[in-house]
């Protein structure tokens, strides 16, 4: 029986101008063009998506950047490199200069193809003739390689202080160079403020093979980004706890039938344990490779293949071992009416993120399946490194 779904009414949060903002940056970044980011403290700097890098392009950045370009990467990245780097602390990469021809600080080692080699952890690049150092916590550089993570790029840039003669305004330089100027704060909340504009945008029934009573309701944040699904299945009522299973888009599990994960399994089966149970939600959340998107999942399936495992892999290009945040999910949930959910889940972070946002857990509900001899070393990593409870 078709029904509707009373959908609670929120506030949108912040404008979205910060959204289009670092949205416009990220699309520069993906064609390979510069952009520019202003620190908390007002300065500016030169960025480029170091994947995206080209010697062209490299030596535009040379002509425009007032110091010497330097590559930015991860702390994760900068120990799979062999450095000493803080945690969550992005480590700055430059030349040494050797006051040769090209004069005192010329960049002549940081290479287009020497840049992706440091990036790349199959290829053998080392970091002789580099200097390190740490980059400072909420600077342009951790602003740089952000941008890079919201373009599912590598989580590396190159990055340089722009050339401001002493009265410049950085919009005017900007702007008279035809370069995105994004602000630094914009960028380090932009996954949050995201979130927080998630509003449902449409809704249809759709029988599905497994629930025939099936709705599902898309949502979109006011930048027009990435958008995130709710499959309501049945007549959940909001005053009681809902079983709700929160899932990851798995392009290749979900899709493909891929064998290396237990995504489509988990799919289907959260479907036909919710319409078995009479009614229930299930979040399909645009977090494709636990964050870091498809590009991505299939450079670390590649690593997988070379003896890493599905945590290191993710780790040895530079990103967190799970990049996802759940407040998409929460504000989801309390937009369909639920404040109280039964978690199908293996995984206790799921559980205490969505209690750290306000949503309570009454029960986590075991979600596990049989698995296969592709599969078998990833679920037991997940179970020994990442805490699942199989």
């Amino acid at each position: 029986m078709a029904h509707r779904l009373n959908l609670i009414s929120m506030p949108a949060g912040r404008e979205p101008f910060s959204l289009l903002a670092v949205d416009r940056a990220v699309s520069e970044l993906r064609r390979g063009l510069m952009v520019v980011i202003r620190g908390l403290g007002g300065n500016g700097a030169l960025a480029l998506a170091a994947e995206a890098v080209t010697p062209r392009t490299l030596a535009t950045f040379a002509e425009i950047a007032g110091d010497p370009a330097e590559l930015v990467i991860t702390a994760r990245r900068a120990r799979a490199l062999g450095l000493a780097a803080g945690p969550g602390k992005a480590m700055a990469l430059s030349a040494i200069s050797d006051g040769g021809p090209g004069g005192p600080g010329k960049n002549t080692c940081l290479t287009a193809e020497r840049i992706h080699g440091l990036i790349d952890p199959l290829s053998r690049s080392g970091i002789e003739g580099l200097s390190c150092h740490e980059t400072t916590e909420h600077g342009w550089c951790s602003a740089a390689v952000g941008l890079a993570k919201i373009a599912r790029l590598l989580p590396a840039a190159v990055t340089a202080g722009a050339g401001l003669n002493e009265n410049d305004d950085l919009a005017a330089w900007a702007a008279r160079r035809d370069l995105m100027l994004v602000d630094s704060g914009d960028v380090f909340q932009y996954e949050h403020t995201a979130a927080r504009t998630l509003n449902a945008v449409s809704e249809a029934r759709v029988p599905l093979l497994a629930a025939e009573d099936t709705r599902i309701i898309a949502f979109r944040p006011s930048d027009g980004g990435l958008e995130h699904l709710a499959i309501v299945i049945g007549e959940p009522k909001p005053g009681k706890p809902v079983l709700a299973r929160l899932h990851s888009e798995c392009f290749t599990g979900d899709l493909l039938g891929s064998l290396r994960c237990d995504c489509g399994d988990q799919l289907k089966g959260a479907i036909a344990e919710i319409a078995a149970a009479g009614s229930g939600v299930l979040l399909y959340l645009a977090q494709e490779g636990r964050g870091i998107g498809l590009v991505n999942k299939l450079r670390a399936y590649t690593l997988q293949d070379n003896g890493f495992d599905t945590l290191d892999a993710n780790e040895q290009l530079g990103f967190d071992a799970d990049e996802r945040i759940y407040l998409p999910a929460a504000r989801m949930l309390r937009h369909l009416g639920f404040t109280t959910v039964r978690l199908m889940t293996n995984n206790p972070h799921k559980v205490t993120a969505l209690a750290a946002l306000g949503i309570t857990v009454a029960e986590r509900v075991a979600h596990r399946f049989p698995s296969n001899r592709h599969n078998e070393a990833y679920l037991e990593t997940k179970k020994i490194r990442g805490g699942h409870l199989f």
